[in-house]
């Protein structure tokens, strides 16, 4: 007797859900409608049963994108920019946030596994970079980071360093002696952050060899980036108060993105003081809130939704190759966009008592 043939019915039992849901998630339909969850246990269920689909129902390549938040809106734009490309690219995706979890980082290889998935595209760099070698052997891997990274992947940059030294030349021609450099988890994980920090020392040293960039950084954990919706404005707000307290001779404060630089502008605001006049602030990423803040903020732009386009554009080229054969996989391909200072009404001359 022949063995019995495995239906979708079959997997739909097992996992839970209906067949037509397990339809939708083999065919790459709707996946929005679904947990992260459910779908890798359709597809572990698919595998382990020895299920073959049917050639014309496969659907399109699912490429998996990685970051680790959507609160912010440096993130949802890089999203917005990669799922609009993968759309003109006939690409489905899939979105996992890690919230900055090495845990929820580590699992992403499982979900590689996937029999649909055909790439995987990170939206930051990933803070277990070891991880990437051994998943890239399996599948091509885009990343949107720094030109500071060697992580031997194709890559979408930008030059944190000159970022970080673009806005600190801007606050020395300003005249600022003091300057507070304000961030969340500040590590080597978060390599574009300590990046921005040393653009911004080296711009400071040269204007003022013997003093420093003061720091105040707040460590941030993964179950907070998860549970504290505006963590990031709450750290730039509670350093500020320190600041504003403790260090009465600062008169600028380098946010280490908009987000936090919102924070920081509550705070000063809350005290009374005048910005810039009394204190100057600056952040990084240009997104799209920060030209419409109560007081428009210095920032640095960092063409978000054009990397964003970038990532899946490399992905859906390597993804090409690799179907007729043609892939080279010594050949990494790095695409770095350049940072522009976008002077706005939060920065300012050096109040005059300095």
């Amino acid at each position: 007797m022949g063995k019995k043939k495995i239906t979708l019915k079959d997997i739909a039992k097992e996992v839970g859900v209906s067949a037509a849901s397990v339809s939708m998630v083999l065919s790459g339909k709707n996946l929005n409608r679904f947990t992260t969850s459910t779908i890798e246990s359709i597809y572990e269920t698919t595998k382990r049963f020895g299920y073959v689909q049917p050639s014309k129902s496969r659907g399109n390549p699912l490429i998996l994108i990685v970051c680790p938040s959507v609160i912010n809106p440096y993130y949802a734009t890089i999203i917005q920019g990669m799922e609009s490309e993968a759309l003109d690219q006939h690409l489905d995706t899939l979105i996992i946030t890690t919230y900055w979890d090495v845990e929820k980082e580590k699992k992403v290889a499982q979900y590689a596994s996937m029999p649909r998935v055909s790439g995987v595209i990170f939206a930051m760099i990933p803070q277990q970079p070891h991880l990437i070698a051994p998943l890239h052997k399996k599948l091509p891997i885009v990343a949107v980071g720094d030109k500071q990274n060697n992580l031997g992947i194709d890559t979408v940059d930008v030059n944190n360093f000159e970022a970080g030294y673009m806005v600190g030349k801007h606050l020395m021609e300003l005249g600022h002696h003091h300057v507070a450099y304000v961030s969340t988890s500040l590590n080597r994980e978060h390599s574009a952050r300590v990046r921005r920090l040393e653009g911004l020392k080296k711009a400071y040293h040269e204007s003022f060899p013997k003093e420093d960039v003061s720091i105040f950084s707040s460590d941030v954990t993964s179950l907070q980036e998860l549970r504290i919706l505006n963590i990031e404005h709450i750290t730039g707000y509670k350093l500020t108060q320190k600041i504003l307290k403790e260090h009465p001779e600062i008169t600028a404060i380098v946010a280490i993105n908009d987000m936090v630089a919102y924070g920081v502008i509550h705070a000063i605001q809350e005290a009374n003081l005048p910005i810039p006049s009394h204190i100057s602030v600056s952040g990084f990423d240009n997104i799209y809130p920060s030209q419409y803040n109560s007081i428009p903020l210095t920032t640095v732009e960092h063409s978000i939704l054009q990397r964003g386009k970038s990532a899946v554009r490399l992905m859906a080229n390597k993804i090409r190759k690799i179907a007729v054969d043609e892939a080279d996989s010594g050949a990494v391909t790095r695409v770095e966009y350049m940072s522009r200072l976008i002077m706005r009404d939060s920065t300012g001359k050096v109040r005059s008592e300095e």
